[in-house]
């Protein structure tokens, strides 16, 4: 150890080190300044001595509270050492931190991001773009990205909302790391361990699909789905009954099942590769599994062609509707009486022209009749223009009915339809 640096070793000493503390929060609070004063409270007998020396001034053992100018521990230390306080303490370390350097650094950058985000084309045309940014801004996520040094996932995010926001209708589904390698350069970069991009993302796209990012992969994938990016070509599947269709491989199979009568997931893998086409003029399709697993055992090869939106249409699901409304087939569908089924139905009607089928008024009104759990009601409540009624008198009685609890309802009128044209056929 050199002559010098043994000179202000001796201020690592525990004498010195509450006293040293003190001198760096006033430097650092006051940029560097040395003005005011630092305090010692209780100090002990080693600490007492040590400011005796500095200030030459005696101080009683029983003293409480010593109260030390700052200029004169500079002065103390310069003299000892023939170096600044402030050099003194960059040497121990850490370095200082300047605070409100530090606050013009992070505000600057801050607005440096806004201004990133109020340029983007989405800014101007989409309420739900500024809605995020107006979030990311008030709950510190944006100064996160700063402290953290990642304010290039912000620029990634964007990017990434205007990738999907600029693609045609109609453009085919992108996979994931598609996604992310035409957006980043980085095939990996959306996956969910990959810090704050996808989590950036996910939350605009949750804004701007009206609903609340929930936790776990299936939500993560659903609200990606939403907006035809594929997470994992298997996982996104339709179960469907009784829909033959034509093509090499999956338009066989679905022949061979609908002859059985028997339900068949379709990945969309395979509705990919093994391209089909479905000529049908009417297929039904229903929200909840449990409907078409009756129809499956009380109807078999004998139900009208069905597809089940498993609770929240997938990829899959889209696809294979687009398929068959692109052959001039109609959608009839039925979901559930409450504000997401209703908000279901109508997505479907603008997407597909689907046909509301057994969701009137007073199939509303027979269903709370005939159902005793009566649910109440929960959610944003949605518009029903098929039949104005319906919203009104459903916001009226404040009950959910769930499309099991008038399954019998819908099999009957299958099996009435289904009997009909058999017997136009035969």
């Amino acid at each position: 150890m050199t002559k010098a640096a043994e000179i202000y070793e001796r201020y690592r000493g525990p004498e010195f080190r509450r006293l040293l503390a003190a001198a760096r929060r006033s430097l650092e609070r006051n940029g560097g300044e040395i003005e005011g004063s630092i305090s010692l409270t209780n100090p002990t007998t080693a600490e007492r001595n040590a400011v005796i020396g500095i200030t030459g001034t005696y101080r009683s053992p029983d003293i409480r509270r010593i109260t030390l100018p700052l200029s004169v521990l500079e002065e103390s230390v310069r003299n000892v050492t023939g170096m600044s306080l402030r050099e003194v303490l960059e040497r121990i370390g850490p370095p200082l931190r300047f605070r409100s350097e530090e606050r013009t650094t992070l505000e600057h950058a801050r607005q440096n991001i806004l201004a990133e985000g109020e340029t983007s084309p989405l800014h101007t045309e989409h309420p739900w773009f500024r809605r995020w940014l107006v979030g990311l801004a008030s709950d510190g996520t944006i100064t996160g990205l700063v402290n953290k040094a990642d304010t290039h996932r912000f620029s990634q995010a964007v990017r990434v909302l205007e990738f999907l926001h600029s693609r045609p209708s109609g453009t085919p589904p992108v996979m994931l790391p598609s996604l992310a390698d035409a957006t980043t350069g980085d095939t990996k970069a959306l996956n969910p361990d990959r810090g704050a991009l996808p989590t950036l993302v996910l939350r605009a796209l949750a804004i701007a699909r009206g609903v609340p990012l929930g936790p776990g992969a299936e939500a993560r994938r659903e609200l990606w789905d939403a907006f035809d990016v594929i997470v994992d070509d298997l996982a996104s599947r339709a179960l469907v009954l009784n829909l033959p269709a034509t093509g090499q491989g999956l338009g066989q199979w679905l022949t061979d099942a609908a002859r059985y009568g028997t339900p068949f997931h379709i990945t969309l893998h395979q509705l990919i590769t093994l391209p089909i086409a479905v000529n049908l003029p009417t297929v039904y399709v229903c929200e909840n599994p449990a409907v078409l697993r009756r129809a499956a055992g009380e109807l078999g090869a004998g139900s009208p062609p069905l597809i089940c939106a498993e609770g929240r249409p997938s990829t899959a699901f889209h696809r294979l509707a687009r398929l068959i409304v692109d052959n001039g087939g109609l959608l009839r569908y039925h979901g559930d009486f409450d504000w997401p089924g209703i908000a279901m139905t109508n997505a479907l009607r603008t997407r597909y022209g689907a046909e509301p089928w057994r969701m009137s008024s007073g199939d509303y009104l027979n269903g709370v009749r005939a159902d005793t759990d009566h649910i109440p009601l929960s959610g944003k409540p949605q518009g029903t223009s098929w039949d104005p009624k319906l919203s009104e008198i459903m916001a009226r009685e404040r009950v959910a009915v769930y499309e099991e609890a008038v399954a019998d309802t819908l099999l009957n009128e299958w099996a009435t339809a289904t009997y009909r044209a058999t017997g136009e056929s035969g």
